[in-house]
Parts: structure tokens; sequence; C-alpha cells
């Protein structure tokens, strides 16, 4: 059986490149407790709030309950819920998971799969955040659900909702160029040398929702703005001004002159005769990636 290949094609919602990491979610966090006690399972009324977090933070802004991939990951043939009655979910209501002592964990075949061949773990792993989140958030998602990977594990990414063009390598270049090698948000421009340092190329819309190699679909960041951008706290809007949610709190002078001063300041660049961010991409941005609304532009 071809675990990678099954992770890779968990049913879930998928239209208009809209957002569903909910079973990708509960998989990382099934791997990260396997990768601690093999022989664990995970009772949904002591995990619930584990999973809740996670779907607050790297889910999208309509989140659901917990409930819903915990029941419905079944169907996959990768978990398998029983209750104090025996095999079987009782169904995706929360009550009715705490109330039966509904506890998951990975399908009986797929552990076997795993401790035959350890490495099978980190790369189903790598299957799923490349699939479903921005390289930015790799390392700390999996912090956060406990997976330790290894740079041997990097395995052949199975095929996702689609098959897409490889990736354009040129992608960072163009558009650090287009943005004359400074922060679109902060005009930050570090060198060692003649190398940048610290600038990075971030997608808008996220190439695992089909957001393309392109100079439109991108925006020259420094390493603190690509992170902040990819969880939400920073967006573009109309006029290709400066987002920043709402959600964002910070009483440090720190978090006030890096973030909350950006708010309503016009993008830096791209140079003349570049295309700037495409609305489309924006749109999917504020929809599916920003966090809440935004504040009013900084008048401090």
């Amino acid at each position: 059986m071809d675990w990678l290949e099954r992770v890779a094609r968990l049913r879930q919602w998928n239209r208009n490149g809209v957002r569903a990491p909910h079973k990708p979610l509960l998989m990382l966090y099934a791997l990260g407790r396997f990768q601690e006690d093999a022989d664990g399972e995970l009772r949904y009324s002591e995990v619930e709030e584990d999973l809740r977090r996670l779907l607050a933070e790297y889910g999208p802004v309509n989140g659901t309950t917990p409930a819903y991939p915990f029941h419905h990951l079944a169907s996959d043939g990768v978990w398998e819920v029983r209750t104090d009655r025996g095999p079987g979910s009782p169904g995706s209501g929360v009550r009715l998971l705490r109330s039966s002592g509904a506890a998951g964990r990975l399908a009986p075949e797929l552990r076997a799969s795993l401790r035959r061949e350890p490495s099978l773990l980190g790369r189903m792993a790598r299957v799923l955040l490349d699939l479903h989140f921005p390289p930015s958030l790799h390392g700390e998602l999996c912090e956060a659900v406990g997976i330790e990977l290894e740079e041997a594990e990097t395995g052949p990414v199975a095929a996702g909702r689609e098959e897409r063009a490889p990736r354009d390598r040129r992608m960072r270049e163009l558009v650090l160029t287009a943005y004359e090698y400074q922060c679109a948000f902060c005009g930050y421009d570090g060198r060692v040398g003649a190398v940048p340092v610290g600038l990075e190329a971030a997608h808008v819309r996220w190439w695992a929702f089909g957001g393309p190699d392109e100079v439109d679909n991108g925006v020259c960041l420094c390493a603190l703005h690509h992170k902040l951008f990819d969880k939400g706290v920073l967006g573009v809007g109309d006029g290709h001004r400066i987002l920043v949610s709402q959600r964002f709190v910070g009483a440090s002078r720190a978090a006030r002159d890096h973030v909350l001063a950006l708010a309503g300041r016009p993008l830096r660049g791209p140079q003349p005769g570049v295309a700037p961010v495409a609305a489309a991409h924006r749109a999917w941005h504020a929809r599916e990636v920003f966090q809440g609304g935004p504040r009013p532009a900084f008048a401090g």
C-alpha cells in the first residue's frame, strides 16, 4: 500500500482555492504522537484542546471544530476510532465524541508499516507539509505537533490535488529584483558583501493552493514579515496598502515599530514596469490566510 499517495489524497473540501487543512493537521498531530508513543491512542476529550489550538493557528479564518476531522479521517483508511462500546466513531458531534469515550489512532496497517520502516513517518509528514502549508511554517508546525524530521527523510512527494508544473527556481531572484532587494513592508535591504541576507520571495497565494511562481504572485519580504504574512498577521489590501490584523497584539516598542506602524502604509515597489501583486492573489490571501479584520491606519 502506498501510504504517501494515500495521505496526499485525503478527501477534503477543495473548491476555488479554499483551504481545508483539518485532516492534514490531525494526521500530523497523530504522526507526532506515534513518534512519541507508538502504542498510544488519542482520547478525544484529552486532545481536543490541542487540536483546537492547531486549527486556530494553522487553519483558515473560518475554522471548524476538531470533532470534524476526528470523525471523518477514518474514511481515508489512515485512521480508526473506537468508543467505550467498541469499534467505530459515534459521529462528528463534539458531545458524542466526549461522552462515548471516543479515541483515535493511526490505522493498524499504517502503524505496522511505520514500525517496519521508521523513515516513512518523516516522508509522510513532508508530503502533508508540502501540500498544505508554505515552507516558512514547516519548522514551527513540526515543533507544534512534536515531529522530529531528519534531512534524509525527504523522499518523493506524492501527487496532490492535481498535477502541477515543476517549481520555477528563478522565482526568488525575479521577485527580489522586482522589489530592488528590499522588504516591501519595512524597506530592510541587508547584505553580506554582495549577497542579500534575510530577504525572501513570499508567495501571496500559496503554491500548494494553485499559486503560480510568477512575479505578480510574489512579494519581497524580510524573514520576520514573511512569517507574519504567512501567519495572517499581515496582508495586502486595496491600493496595495499593508493590512495589520486586529488579532495581533504587542505592547513593546518593537511590536509597534515593526508591525503595528505598518497599518495603512503603501507597499514599497515593485519597480516601474513590473506588475504589482494581482488582485486575485491578494483576494485569496485576504480570504484564506489573513486573520480577522484589519486595523485602521496607524496614526502614532
